[in-house]
């Protein structure tokens, strides 16, 4: 964590951002509980899980950590979103205006506000979910009205094995979108960027993101269940 933290800090120093408050989510995707107690006492705050299955078990049993703030980074299936919004303080996977209603109308119902990011497909993988950079500002207003949510930002997933020119395409790109977006939303919450994993996210944080998603540099490589495929 400490060296972690360094490199974040060095990151923002070289982009000229002095005093940046970057968040860096620890992603526990198939990390056991004690290992997430270890990265708390060693001062994580935001952990970050992909299955809903297993973000919901995790805020079960670390209900004795209240500091901890749990973001949904995986994708949302429809079926599990009042799980979802009942467990996390934020989503990062809303790559629809449907899924996005939905969030807010389960929202309403247990009466709480969750933080959303706009997942947007920059890099137009067909194996990745998300916004088209057009489909979303054509939905922009739309999200804006939804009540019971609070929108922070995008997020996006940069392509695995992608060189750096690329990566700070990817990630500018990002960046561009989200000030092309910020006339439809509440400036108060419209300031961040979920963007950046362990392989990139010094290049993230030099192209402005404010979250960054790291499991492996923090946990170690990630175990692979049977049959989840290599």
């Amino acid at each position: 964590m400490a060296a972690i933290n360094t490199r974040v800090d060095r990151a923002a120093r070289l982009a000229g951002r002095v005093g940046s408050d970057i968040t860096l989510i620890a992603v526990t995707k198939t990390v056991d509980v004690d290992a997430v107690r270890e990265a708390a006492a060693a001062g994580i705050t935001d952990v970050g899980e992909n299955r809903v299955q297993e973000l919901t078990s995790k805020v079960a049993d670390l209900v004795d950590h209240p500091q901890l703030r749990w973001h949904l980074i995986g994708q949302l299936q429809r079926n599990k979103v009042r799980k979802a919004v009942e467990a996390a303080n934020a989503i990062h996977s809303i790559d629809s205006l449907e899924l996005a209603q939905r969030v807010s109308e389960q929202a309403e119902r247990v009466g709480k506000v969750v933080d959303l990011f706009a997942q947007v497909n920059i890099s137009a993988e067909t194996s990745k979910s998300g916004f088209t950079a057009h489909d979303f500002l054509a939905s922009s207003t739309s999200l804006a009205r939804l009540p019971s949510v609070h929108w922070r930002g995008l997020m996006t997933i940069a392509q695995e094995g992608a060189d750096d020119e690329m990566l700070r395409h990817v990630f500018s790109e990002l960046r561009q979108l989200h000030r092309t977006a910020a006339e439809s939303f509440d400036p108060t919450g419209w300031n961040a960027l979920s963007m950046g994993m362990t392989n990139d996210f010094e290049i993230a944080i030099a192209q402005g993101a404010t979250h960054v998603r790291v499991g492996r540099a923090i946990f170690g490589e990630r175990r692979i269940r049977v049959g989840e495929g290599i």
